[in-house]
């Protein structure tokens, strides 16, 4: 069946690869058919004034949980869709821990397959098992799984304790050109830690992460990257030392990125005060000093990617004692609003904290979104910039409601999403 046309006019376009924002019109089906100076339609096509809205590339999530297979009382491949689409999220990539483990390529095939026919639309990619059942020892059929569609490779929160076994895998996986995610945390030195370790942990009585934790791993897994050749990505950095070891790394052509969650960029470890466990996270929000330098980074282009870290959890797992809650906040709904209070707080531009979203995300996973070109897929949504709401999680689309940002005042929304050419929100 073939997609009605659709003309946006009146838009602001914001094209990840270019430097600016630019005032013109868009015209596409299931691909952008032209864009700029549009004055005319095809006879049938739609025609939307976006009467000064901000238009650009649907956001590429790279680091979602969805509890299916396994959890589904967490989270489904329908109630994740529902989330990114309303969010403006056009694809995802699912982290591999779920029940059983995504370490076989027949998973992968399960989840390309199932996921896109439940998710109303939204594009699921998933992430394999870098080691078998996550354990960190065993590593997987890289080749296989990457032949079946897998995104990258991950062991998720899980991080590889033995040095040669994360040698062999990105020594094997650069053989396949695949990208390896490590989430950098010694997990000696983060034993029983709940939150950053400083002045507030102590006041609070509660054992803390130190941010060594994550900079000494760091500088470990960019050492094996430089030995081995292999593509590495640094998941979710939160820690301000960690980042100049990352420059060091890319100035010497080490094949080294990095990604930042959402929650690191706009809150502290301040959110955690009152013990308040909606905003306990892994790694832990940090100090306001490491939030600043992780938005510089950003600012700079030093950490490429943004991602929500969605992670759902029930409300009786995280309405318990601090050091007795679960890790972790949802976040394909807040990850637009809560990246735009940078730009309104002009601490980074709109285009760079959209290409952190977009097209660097599509250019790590070798994928033909995230940027507003002709010929390039209509995963395209329409942004209101300007409106402020304030959050209120039990309104959320997911099936778990765990956001640090609960009752806060954001400023910004998805006014409608297209996957494809087709509309996937609202439905």
């Amino acid at each position: 069946m073939s997609v009605r046309p659709v003309l946006i006019t009146n838009a602001k376009l914001i094209d990840p690869a270019k430097s600016k924002v630019e005032t013109g019109a868009i015209l596409f089906a299931d691909t952008i058919l032209d864009i700029g100076n549009v004055t005319s339609a095809p006879d049938g096509a739609e025609i939307i004034d976006a009467g000064g809205a901000h238009v650009a590339p649907g956001l590429i999530d790279m680091r979602v949980v969805i509890g299916e297979p396994g959890a589904e009382h967490k989270e489904t491949f329908k109630s994740a869709g529902r989330a990114a689409a309303a969010g403006g999220v056009t694809t995802m990539v699912m982290m591999p821990n779920t029940t059983p483990v995504l370490d076989d390529q027949s998973l992968i095939d399960f989840v390309l397959r199932r996921g896109i026919d439940k998710s109303g639309g939204v594009r699921i990619l998933p992430a394999a098992a870098l080691t078998k059942h996550l354990d960190g020892e065993l590593m997987t059929e890289i080749g296989l799984m990457a032949e079946a569609g897998a995104a990258f490779f991950t062991n998720g929160d899980t991080p590889i304790v033995s040095s040669r076994v994360l040698r062999r895998a990105l020594s094997y996986a650069s053989a396949f050109d695949a990208l390896i995610a490590h989430r950098p945390e010694d997990p000696y030195l983060a034993e029983d830690g709940v939150m950053h370790e400083g002045d507030l942990a102590a006041r609070l009585g509660l054992p803390g992460i130190p941010a060594a934790a994550e900079y000494i791993m760091a500088e470990r897994d960019l050492a094996l990257a430089e030995l081995t050749g292999g593509k590495l990505l640094l998941d979710m950095l939160s820690a301000a030392q960690t980042l100049p070891a990352l420059k060091r790394a890319k100035d010497r052509g080490v094949k080294a990125f990095a990604s930042v969650n959402v929650h690191h960029l706009v809150l502290n470890e301040q959110d955690v005060d009152g013990y308040r466990t909606f905003a306990k996270l892994s790694p832990p929000l940090r100090s306001e000093d490491d939030r600043k330098a992780l938005v510089e980074a950003i600012a700079s282009g030093l950490i490429d990617v943004i991602v929500s870290g969605h992670d759902p959890q029930q409300a009786e797992e995280k309405r318990l004692p601090f050091e007795e809650a679960a890790f972790g906040a949802v976040g394909l709904e807040t990850l637009l609003p809560a990246a735009l209070t940078l730009a309104h707080n002009e601490d980074v531009t709109l285009n760079t904290l959209i290409r952190a979203m977009t097209l660097r995300p599509a250019e790590l996973l070798k994928l033909p979104q995230g940027r507003l070109a002709k010929g390039a897929p209509a995963d395209i949504i329409i942004i209101d910039t300007g409106t402020p709401f304030r959050l209120d999680s039990d309104k959320l689309k997911s099936k778990s409601n765990n956001s640090p940002f609960d009752e806060k005042l954001l400023q910004g929304a998805v006014k409608r999403t297209f996957i494809a050419g087709k509309t996937v929100f609202p439905q």
